[in-house]
Formats: structure tokens, sequence, C-alpha cells
């Protein structure tokens, strides 16, 4: 379905990045992994997706937090495969706190990797895109850019901010076949959610098991976390062509949060 397009996924050696770039290489696209994972390691994932797909797989590592470098993952791209048709905007942090209690030097670095390295990479892609007439977008958010939950303010504000943001770019360009998409899921486990689930045991003084149900999953009706694979399936139907006519949208996998 993808055959011929070049795919670059942020924050893709775990979690919902990692199902995405899988599924993306699946359907015949070129895939630049990111992530921060040691050579090493980062090596054996390329390989191992390589042979798996059947094609090509590249890694480079980045400081997402830092601009020179978020647009350098682009010309990176560019550099290996020829262009960057497929932008998927994965990367993204998380901590948990009062905002009397956030450290400032946290919510800098959270903005930093969770929206303005989504404009970085955003505007170094697009002179490819708009030079082949041909490109996908999709940042991925979070229900929490529809919605807030106590002690996450800063998260919320960044994943509004993504929210705006795609519907921005995708009227900028709507007229030059790119298409710019908010994917913003509910719950997912990965290691980000795990995290979360150590971190709210803390604020909510409750052990873990009832944290995930109680806390973490109350809000979704399914009481079931949404799979990357799900996430990763949507994603990839948001570059196919028959998605060519879904730009500026804000598509929910939430298991029913935000119908609350």
């Amino acid at each position: 379905m993808l055959a011929g397009k070049t795919a670059l996924v942020t924050g893709s050696t775990s979690g919902i990045g990692l199902a995405v770039a899988r599924a993306l290489a699946k359907a015949g696209a070129k895939v630049m992994l990111n992530g921060s994972r040691p050579a090493a390691d980062a090596e054996a994932l390329r390989a191992e997706l390589a042979a798996e797909a059947g094609g090509e797989v590249g890694y480079t590592a980045a400081n997402l937090a830092d601009p020179a470098s978020a647009r350098g993952l682009v010309e990176a791209t560019i550099a290996a495969f020829g262009s960057v048709d497929i932008l998927i905007n994965n990367a993204g942090i998380q901590h948990v706190a009062a905002v009397d209690a956030f450290p400032d030097e946290t919510w800098d670095q959270l903005l930093a990797i969770n929206v303005s390295a989504v404009f970085h990479t955003t505007k170094a892609a697009l002179p490819s895109m708009k030079e082949r007439g041909w490109g996908r977008i999709v940042n991925i958010a979070s229900a929490h850019g529809i919605v807030a939950s106590p002690f996450k303010a800063p998260y919320t504000a960044s994943k509004h901010a993504v929210v705006g943001f795609s519907k921005a770019v995708a009227l900028e360009v709507a007229e030059q076949g790119i298409t710019c998409n908010a994917l913003c899921p509910g719950y997912v486990r990965t290691p980000l959610i795990e995290k979360q689930v150590v971190d709210q045991a803390v604020v909510h003084n409750l052990p873990e098991e009832r944290v995930i149900r109680e806390v973490i999953l109350a809000a979704q009706p399914t009481k079931q976390f949404v799979e990357a694979d799900e996430v990763a399936a949507f994603a990839v139907f948001l570059c196919s062509d028959a998605a060519r006519s879904i730009t500026g949208s804000v598509q929910l996998i939430d298991g029913g949060w935000t119908a609350r």
C-alpha cells in the first residue's frame, strides 16, 4: 500500500512508535527509526524490522529537545532515502505532579519534546512533501489533547497544542496533496504508561493494581488498554490514499473516554 514511500517515525524504538514503524514497514514503506537506545540495540532492532518487512529500515539518533537535532533527523532521512513522504511525530514524555510542584526544567523539556519538536520536524519535512505533491503527517497526540486530567497540566497543554498545530498545518497545505491529522489514543500499555502507573500510585497512595482500574482506566468505559497495534493500524490508514480527504481531523481511539 505504501511502496515507494519513505516514513520517518520519531520515538520509534518502543511502544506506539515502534508499532507504527513496524506497520508502515510491512505496508511497504522505507522507514527511518529514531530513539535513544544504545547503538548495538538500535542496530539489532533496525535489522529485525528490515528482515521482518523485507524492506529498507534505517536508524538515526536525535535529541528532539534540540531544534537543530530535530531538523537533522529529517535531513538524515532525506539523505538516506531521498525524501520524507510520511512523518509520524510520536516522541513524547510525561511527568505527573501538581502544578505548584512541577519542576521548571521538566516543563521546559516536556514542551520542547512534545510540541516544539513537532514544529521543527514538520517545518523540515514539508519542502520535500511539497516538491513531490504528496505527504502524510500524523501527530500522535492523546485523549489529553481533548480533555484534561489533574496532575497532568503540562502534558495536557502540550497535547492540546499538538491538536491545534495539526489543524493549522492541514489548512496551509490542503491543496498540495498533503494531509495532517492528530491521532489521539486513550491509555495504551507502553513504557510511558507503566511509569505513570508508578507515579500515580505515589500521588494517590494506592497499590498499582487499583491505580490501573480506578485511576488510569477509570475514564475509559471499556476498562481495557488500547493496544499499540490498534494505533498503528489507524496511523497506516491515515497515510494511505484512501484517507486523502481526511485532514485537519482529530481521530480518537480512546475506548469511549471522550464520549462522556
